[in-house]
């Protein structure tokens, strides 16, 4: 959650019941409680660690504190860090109590640390500093599922299943085309995942309040030795923004309902016996001994409700809040933190199920056909001879009334002929002989026929995956990118820290 306030940290260590902020006029009462977001800040300990450690070098290398200070303070986080969060002392927020933990260990010089800085400016860099890993996390996810999703389709390009549209059977496809449409759906969720991650690592730090400060700062250095590529510029709104997190929370929002409808293919599929999950991620019924259920995908399917309330949430929580910060804020990162967490597990488990699952292409193939959904590639076939698409359509369609699922092709063929002897006064031979006609018809010449860029064809399906598996490796280099900047920042953090400590 991360609390907030504007004043900064006295020198002085706090008395019993107090703290280093709270003094005794705001130390007591039962809002106390209420305000405190010492509990939920576990998950940025390491990051106000880091933020402390970086403004205390800056303080120390710009003169504004002494450097035995600097080191006595360094020292001191050091200690906090090797007790942990559990062993910090009652605060409002996990910034307040490290400052708390430090001032105890240190003395009244520890208040230094706070000098020429906010809450508001740290609270804003640390929730940035620990997204930003949260998103490289989920992009890793997204890299795994897209891997996953990959391997299967290159393996499923001749297994014909049936193809949907308002869930009725439309057309003849792929499982390997099915499963390349949710590799470039996912695609995109990392690009907007990375796309986040740019405008999420940037540096607050050094805004203080929201006005700046009097002190010599160098704001520059700070992002740099926290690993951000570049300072939010404005102070005023390098406090208040929280449209990072509206970015990627959105982000968060998009994968999920990838993952949805992903899910809802693969339950479906199982429902028809066309692919059959590992048990790994499935259950059994408690009554019901000859059930399996695809459990693990239902509650992958729920998440994204979650993850749009997530968003919903955050957007209500920042509508119409003024410049500069706002107690509000501190109800806004539970959003975000709650979206990471639903969405990177479920798009593990989603690439689990899709890497374990086994399609059964012999029932696959024998509803392929049902609904007589080869009939749009005969429409082709009679537009392709010259007659009008339209009054193709119409003749196809009149004989579909004729054709029921158990009709054999060349039944089919004989309800077709009858339409176009009715509907042109010819044979439908004389627009398409018998041998292309009853290779169409089956699911399997449907989907060869069907070539173009992007179509299921074998060929076509090889020629996409080619391009995804390019992509893939693409988002994979930036990915890499990302966390070999940030560990070569920590390391000359680190060794920067070291020449005090």
């Amino acid at each position: 959650m991360s609390g907030n306030g504007d004043g900064a940290a006295g020198d002085d260590a706090a008395a019993s019941g107090e703290t280093v902020i709270r003094r005794e006029r705001f130390a007591g009462g039962p809002a106390r409680s209420f305000m405190s977001s010492l509990d939920a800040d576990a998950r940025i300990f390491a990051a106000d660690l880091a933020v402390d450690r970086a403004h205390t070098l800056m303080l120390a290398e710009q003169g504004i504190v002494a450097d035995d200070d600097a080191a006595a303070i360094l020292g001191a986080l050091g200690s906090v860090e090797a007790a942990g969060h559990d062993a910090l002392p009652e605060g409002e927020d996990v910034h307040e109590a490290i400052e708390s933990a430090v001032v105890a260990e240190v003395g009244p010089a520890g208040g230094k640390m706070h000098t020429a800085r906010s809450r508001n400016d740290e609270v804003a860099t640390c929730i940035r500093y620990r997204f930003r890993e949260d998103l490289l996390d989920a992009a890793e996810a997204s890299l795994d599922l897209r891997a996953a999703l990959l391997d299967a389709a290159a393996e499923q390009t001749d297994t014909v299943v049936p193809g949907f549209t308002h869930r009725q059977h439309a057309q003849p496809t792929t499982v390997g085309h099915l499963l390349a449409s949710y590799a470039g759906a996912v695609a995109r969720d990392t690009e907007r995942l990375l796309a986040a991650y740019e405008r999420t690592n940037r540096s607050p730090l050094g805004a203080a309040a929201f006005a700046g400060t009097t002190f010599d700062v160098d704001r520059e250095r700070t992002a740099e030795l926290l690993g951000f590529h570049e300072v939010v510029e404005n102070a005023a709104d390098a406090v208040t923004a929280r449209d990072f997190l509206l970015e990627g929370c959105g982000a968060f929002a998009a994968l999920s309902t990838t993952l949805s409808g992903l899910a809802t293919d693969l339950i479906e599929g199982a429902k028809d016996g066309h692919v059959d999950l590992d048990d790994a991620y499935a259950s059994t019924s408690s009554i019901m001994p000859q059930k399996k259920n695809p459990d693990s995908l239902e509650l992958v399917r729920a998440v994204a409700g979650d993850a749009a309330g997530d968003l919903t949430g955050l957007l209500t929580t920042l509508k119409g809040l003024p410049r500069a910060y706002n107690r509000d804020l501190q109800r806004a990162t539970p959003h975000a933190w709650d979206a990471v967490d639903i969405t990177t597990e479920a798009t593990e488990v989603t690439a689990g199920a899709v890497a374990t699952a086994e399609w059964d292409a012999a029932a696959c193939a024998a509803d392929a056909g049902a609904g007589f959904s080869t009939a749009t590639g005969v429409a082709d076939a009679l537009a392709a001879a010259g007659l009008p698409f339209r009054s193709a359509h119409e003749l196809v369609a009149v004989a579909a009334t004729e054709i029921d699922d158990d009709a054999t092709v060349d039944e089919q063929i004989d309800a077709l002929d009858a339409a176009a002897t009715a509907s042109l006064d010819d044979s439908l031979s004389a627009y398409v002989d018998q041998s292309t006609l009853a290779d169409l018809l089956s699911p399997a010449g449907s989907v060869a026929a069907r070539d173009s860029r992007g179509g299921p064809a074998a060929a076509a399906v090889d020629e996409s995956l080619t391009r995804l598996r390019d992509s893939h490796a693409d988002h994979a280099a930036a990915v890499d990118a990302h966390r070999e900047a940030l560990a070569t920042a920590e390391d000359r953090f680190t060794a920067a820290v070291n020449e005090y400590v």
